[in-house]
């Protein structure tokens, strides 16, 4: 079948594009390494036809709405951010970008930005209006693990603030790169090694760069295995996480959004502070967000 429109989530890494049919229907999914990062502006048009050229109407313009770093300063076409306070930005605030292909009519979702202190985020945005799409009411705080790891804190359907943490990126940086990179490869997962590292990071954020030395000289002397040092690698990282992250989750109605691995890790750190916690899967919710923005774009059209 022929789509009505493409859906397109383009991370630093990774291009995914959905095609769309009637009813906000997935007829395809169609995905690439031709993520952000590794492209020249020039490029981001003949990456995405690389993917779907087979799929174009022969007639009119398919509309494309597009989330992530192509909205960025080195991206396709810079989108430029809204400021918090603010609704996750949809299509009325989207860039329309000029292509070379007639087949095309690209637009492009801003992302966020907040000045004091300053962060930023793009795609995270979009998760969020899909996340409200299926909670309008929601009054709280949203978890986005990855490897920056985002707390918005959300209220009437606004992003109010939000911080972002490296935790993901100074964790595989550690893994790959350190000296604990002799001690963290391989082994299985052990829940009680987490557990113990995170109260240690909550109760002593000043001595984590001193036990993440503790990591290595344990797996000399004592002969810690590699789950276990992993396990507490990621405990002592998650925990100095919400040492700082505290304002954002202590006494709110917390959502984390994703499955297993990283979420279930971010999920038992919280739970054992005795926060108000739930997981939600995060698998489709930029696409229900950008499905929200195609809403917007057929309505405005009518």
């Amino acid at each position: 079948m022929t789509p009505d429109w493409l859906a397109v989530d383009w991370g630093t890494s990774h291009l995914r594009v959905w095609l769309m049919g009637p009813g906000g229907t997935v007829l395809d999914q169609r995905r690439s390494d031709r993520g952000m990062g590794n492209l020249a502006r020039g490029q981001f048009e003949p990456a995405l036809l690389a993917l779907v050229e087979d799929a174009l109407p022969a007639g009119g313009p398919l509309p494309v709405i597009v989330c992530g770093m192509a909205g960025s300063r080195q991206g396709w076409a810079e989108a430029p951010y809204a400021t918090v306070p603010c609704a996750p930005p949809s299509i009325t605030a989207a860039v329309a970008v000029e292509t070379a292909d007639p087949r095309l009519t690209v637009f492009i979702v801003p992302g966020i930005k907040q000045v004091a202190p300053p962060d930023v985020m793009r795609g995270e945005e979009t998760q969020i209006a899909g996340f409200l799409a299926d909670t309008p009411g929601f009054d709280g705080v949203l978890c986005l693990p990855g490897t920056h790891t985002k707390w918005a804190h959300i209220s009437a359907g606004e992003v109010v603030s939000f911080r972002t943490f490296m935790t993901g990126e100074v964790f595989a940086l550690l893994e790959q790169a350190s000296v604990l990179r002799h001690s963290v490869t391989g082994g299985d997962w052990v829940d009680a090694a987490f557990a113990a590292a995170v109260e240690d990071a909550i109760s002593r954020p000043a001595t984590v760069a001193a036990e993440l030395f503790s990591i290595r000289a344990g797996a000399l002397l004592e002969g810690t295995g590699a789950g276990a040092s992993r396990a507490r690698l990621s405990g002592l990282l998650i925990g100095l996480e919400l040492a700082g992250a505290r304002p954002y989750w202590l006494g709110q109605d917390i959502r984390v959004v994703g499955a297993g691995g990283i979420a279930g890790a971010y999920h038992a750190a919280l739970s054992a502070q005795g926060a108000s916690v739930a997981t939600v899967a995060g698998e489709g919710m930029a696409l229900r967000g950008l499905r929200a923005a195609h809403d917007r774009l057929r309505e405005a059209a009518q």
